[in-house]
């Protein structure tokens, strides 16, 4: 669905490098090959046991009035009512209603103040959980939990950003974590580019190829093993592994019934892809619906584009629960920032992050929570302000990730979510 009347702005550009190349640039170490490392996951052993993170990326600033704090009856309320949802006496917007059913399974944080109306700084923001300062550099969110929650006998990418177009390119998010976490992202039903072997090498000839690098790469490393040399080892050893496993992105092996389920067009594939990600032991998937910058004709565009995203969604959000994952799933639907309350002379909301809502669920988030509140109309926050750095900690320790700890980056301590916040004890159990 194409946006016509948002900014424009340019931070919603995605750039794209090469695959191979750019887990060539520095994975992690491991000498050889994966061998017994590497393993199929089973789906029903994963969800028993590994942690997991997706994020609905609500590209654009989605609307807390049409959404999750709606304020019917005042003078920034807009047209559209609440309704009830499956928690007693939490209400969202009408647009909703597939969602509301699954409230129980989610929480809601009413309070957030960034102080932040730009799309690239406010982006950088609820990404980070830091604010953007000239000369640092610091790892998504997504990165961070593939550092953090990575398995080593998973031979699948740990940070996958599934987005219309997307073709299988590394992006340049990872910061002093290196390469080996940046995002991979992709579209629909298509593994990542360069990981099928070429028709013309025959598979004999593929594994001598292999094995010659292999006995060369531990020839070289009894005398001058590196991080370096380690690094391009493990890129390649993963990357064949990923070869074996293109299965794992092709949404066609889903039953027919669940296609219909989750809806033929590319939000809803974009969600049976994260689902079945995630069963096959990846640990982030990101999954991008937009533009919701509505600068103007606020009302009939999210009238129609959360009817397209709420089925989706909460088909998701029961399945992840009836399979048994969600104490260990962890499920975010976030933006860059909230619309304003007032109206503008377009019917639009322009940019807004004073006083905005998040969802969230699973893991150890408090089911049903409403944490925080706006004024009457949604001019500013009335209880438990929170902004960025604190939901950067929630997210992690909901988890179980002592997000108080540092990175060790070369013998270099740096913090893992911004020391001068901490969570919010409040949404965690």
């Amino acid at each position: 669905m194409r946006c016509e009347y948002s900014c424009r702005s340019s931070e919603h550009t995605i750039a794209r490098r090469s695959f191979l190349g750019g887990m060539a640039a520095g994975m992690g170490a491991v000498v050889g090959g994966l061998g017994a490392l590497a393993r199929p996951s089973a789906a029903a052993e994963m969800a028993k046991s590994q942690k997991r993170v997706v994020v609905f990326n609500m590209a654009g600033g989605l609307s807390q009035l049409e959404s999750w704090d709606p304020k019917p009856g005042t003078n920034t309320g807009g047209p559209f009512l609440t309704i009830p949802t499956s928690v007693p006496g939490v209400h969202i917007s009408e647009l909703l209603p597939y969602t509301a059913k699954q409230m129980h399974n989610l929480a809601i944080v009413r309070s957030i103040n960034t102080k932040e109306g730009d799309h690239g700084r406010g982006h950088h923001a609820m990404f980070t959980g830091r604010k953007q300062t000239p000369g640092a550099d610091y790892p998504v969110i997504g990165a961070v939990m593939a550092k953090n929650l990575e398995s080593a006998g998973n031979s699948l990418p740990g940070h996958i950003v599934v987005s219309p177009g997307g073709g299988g390119g590394r992006g340049n998010d990872a910061a002093y974590l290196g390469p080996r976490y940046s995002s991979i992202t992709l579209d629909s039903g298509k593994p990542p580019q360069n990981s099928a072997r070429p028709a013309d090498i025959p598979e004999a000839a593929d594994n001598a190829r292999q094995a010659f690098r292999r006995s060369t790469n531990d020839t070289f490393a009894q005398r001058r093993r590196t991080a370096q040399t380690d690094a391009y080892v493990q890129s390649y050893e993963q990357a064949l592994e990923l070869m074996r496993r293109g299965e794992v992105f092709d949404t066609t092996k889903e039953p027919e019934k669940d296609h219909e389920r989750y809806g033929k067009h590319d939000f809803g594939r974009h969600c049976l892809l994260a689902r079945r990600l995630l069963e096959s032991g990846v640990t982030f998937v990101q999954v991008t619906h937009s533009n919701y910058d509505t600068h103007n004709e606020n009302f009939d565009f999210h009238l129609e584009q959360l009817g397209e995203w709420d089925r989706p969604f909460a088909t998701f959000v029961e399945d992840i629960a009836a399979r048994g994952m969600l104490d260990s799933t962890l499920i975010v639907v976030l933006s860059e920032f909230g619309r304003t309350p007032n109206i503008n002379h377009l019917y639009g909301r322009d940019h807004w992050g004073n006083a905005w809502s998040v969802c969230l669920g699973g893991a150890k988030i408090a089911r049903g929570a409403v944490i925080g509140k706006t004024n009457d109309n949604g001019t500013a926050v009335a209880d438990r302000e929170v902004d960025h750095g604190h939901m950067f900690h929630t997210y992690l320790q909901a988890l179980g990730v002592d997000s108080t700890q540092p990175f060790d980056i070369a013998g270099r301590q740096v913090p893992m979510a911004d020391p001068a916040y901490g969570p919010i004890k409040e949404l965690i159990t």
